[in-house]
C-alpha cells in the first residue's frame, strides 16, 4: 500500500514541456508604410520559435539568405523558424491570433531578439536601445514597428538583387548588440531546457530500476491569461504572457 505524501509537502510545478515557453499573440492590425498590417520584423539569434494559429488569416514573411518567403497562416497552421530567420507576422483579416511556442524557456521574449532597424540605428547601441525599448502605448508600438519595417524593406531589396552583404551586416550588428548577454542566456538554457533533458534521463533510469519516487512527486501547474488591458505591446502584437519560468532572466 502506498502512503500518500503528508499535507503541505506538495511538489513544485514541473518544468514546462521541454523547457519551452508560450505566449498568446494578437497580431497588430495597423497598416505600415507598405500597406501591410502586422508586427515588427525581427530575428532571434539562438532560438527556434513556432506559431500555432488559432484564429484569423494572414501570412508569415521570412527573410534568409535564400530570399523572402511568404507562408500563408490560417486556423490550424503550425509554422516554425530557426535562428537567423528574420520574420514578420502579417495580419490579413484583422483577426490573426496565434499561440507562440518559444525555445529556451522563452528567451525570444527575454533578450534573444533584434529588430530590423536601419543599419545606422543598429550601429549605435544607445540609439538602438532607445528605439527598441518596450512600448508604453500604441503610438510607441507603431513607431517601433514602422522603423523595423523600414530596415526590413532595405534588406529584402538587397537580398532580392543578389546582394547578401546587407544581410550579413545586419547579422553582425545583431550579434554585436547581444554578445554581452551570452552568459545570462547560458544560465537560462542550463536551468530550463538542459535541466528538463537531464530530468528525463533520470526518469528513464528510475523506471528501468523500478524506482517510482518521481511519480509519487507528481504535480500540476496552471495559469490564466492576463486581462485584456494588461496585455503587453510585443514585437508582433498584443501578448498574453505567462510566468512559466522561475529561473534567471536575461
Amino acid at each position: 500500500m502506498v502512503t500518500p505524501a503528508p499535507p503541505g509537502n506538495a511538489a513544485a510545478p514541473p518544468i514546462f514541456p521541454g523547457g519551452t515557453a508560450v505566449s498568446g499573440l494578437r497580431v497588430y492590425p495597423w497598416p505600415a508604410a507598405d500597406e501591410l498590417c502586422g508586427g515588427s520584423p525581427h530575428v532571434h539569434l539562438a532560438c527556434t520559435e513556432a506559431y500555432v494559429v488559432v484564429e484569423g488569416e494572414g501570412a508569415l514573411h521570412t527573410l534568409t539568405a535564400g530570399g523572402l518567403e511568404r507562408t500563408p497562416l490560417r486556423q490550424g497552421t503550425v509554422a516554425w523558424f530557426g535562428p537567423g530567420t528574420i520574420h514578420r507576422a502579417v495580419n490579413g483579416d484583422g483577426r490573426l491570433r496565434a499561440v507562440v511556442v518559444m525555445q529556451n524557456a522563452g528567451l525570444p521574449e527575454a533578450g534573444d531578439c533584434v529588430l530590423t532597424f536601419p543599419p545606422e540605428v543598429l550601429a549605435d547601441r544607445e540609439a538602438y536601445l532607445r528605439a527598441a525599448a518596450a512600448p508604453a502605448d500604441e503610438k510607441a508600438a507603431r513607431d517601433r514597428r514602422d522603423l523595423a519595417v523600414e530596415g526590413f524593406g532595405r534588406l529584402v531589396e538587397n537580398t532580392a538583387a543578389g546582394d547578401l552583404s546587407a544581410l550579413e551586416r545586419f547579422y553582425r550588428q545583431a550579434a554585436a548588440l547581444r554578445g554581452d548577454r551570452i552568459e545570462a542566456w547560458r544560465r537560462i538554457w542550463r536551468e530550463g531546457p538542459l535541466e528538463a533533458a537531464h530530468r528525463t534521463e533520470e526518469h528513464f533510469e528510475a523506471i528501468a530500476r523500478g524506482d517510482v519516487a518521481h511519480l509519487l512527486a507528481a504535480s500540476t501547474g496552471a495559469q490564466q491569461a492576463p486581462e485584456p488591458e494588461d496585455r503587453k505591446f510585443g514585437m508582433c502584437g498584443r501578448l498574453d504572457t505567462y510566468e512559466l519560468w522561475s529561473g534567471p532572466r536575461s
